[in-house]
């Protein structure tokens, strides 16, 4: 759904727009260009039950389980962040979500290059891509996933075995409900009223093609392990 969006934009075909979203199942999510290998403990996956994915954009390995994860995508002409450099949009396109945790009393800010974060250490981490005049910003927050087992499923500081592929740094992470008693769909409303903008429906032919594109590309193993 996201590169179905994000061609929406380039298109013309959608203005500026912002897409909540949730987990269906525990999965680990490979940055676009990192190395299977050099992130991912197979064994570790296994056991707990994680599927190991890969995204469209950059940036590092995210952990993601239903009811522990708030995810939320914008799809935006290029020019909105124009004259701005890479790391002064990651900034800018999650300004209003720093702001709207902090209408919650969760003491957030943003670490560059792509961090939302506590005094204790990281809420949520952002990626980007961008093609045809388009830019696809979305950022993956921890709501009540149990940061123990982020080490033991992402390779952090373990030996790079491909030579390939950006690795993910390794962080502290401290999920929401360290900060707040709301429940997961009290925050998304907060982050959604804040965002403001009408409520706008996913069409028929945007889905389909978002399926197509789920069963032909991003499901395959040529595109998971695409960097082994």
């Amino acid at each position: 759904m996201d590169e179905v969006l994000l061609d929406a934009v380039a298109a013309g075909a959608r203005g500026p727009c912002l897409r909540f979203w949730r987990w269906t199942e525990r999965a680990l999510v490979l940055g676009s260009h990192q190395s299977v290998r050099n992130e991912v403990d197979a064994e570790a996956c296994f056991a707990l039950g994680f599927r190991v994915v890969r995204r469209m954009s950059g940036g590092g390995t995210m952990v993601c389980e239903p009811g522990g994860t708030l995810t939320y995508s914008l799809y935006l002409p290029e020019g909105m962040v124009r004259g701005l450099s890479f790391v002064e949009s990651f900034r800018a396109l999650d300004a209003w979500a720093v702001a709207a945790l902090g209408g919650l009393g969760v003491p957030a800010s943003y670490r560059p290059i792509n961090d939302i974060v506590s005094p204790a250490g990281k809420i949520a981490g952002a990626a980007q891509a961008r093609r045809r005049g388009a830019v696809l910003h979305h950022t993956t927050m921890a709501y009540a996933i149990d940061p123990a087992i982020v080490p033991r499923l992402i390779r952090i500081g373990r030996p790079t075995l491909e030579a390939r592929g950006p690795r993910s740094a390794e962080k502290v992470v401290t999920p929401l409900t360290l900060f707040t008693s709301l429940a997961l769909e009290e925050v998304e409303a907060a982050l959604a009223s804040a965002a403001g903008g009408p409520a706008a429906e996913i069409s028929r032919s945007e889905l389909d093609a978002a399926r197509d594109l789920a069963k032909g590309k991003y499901s395959t193993p040529e595109w998971v392990s695409r960097f082994p």
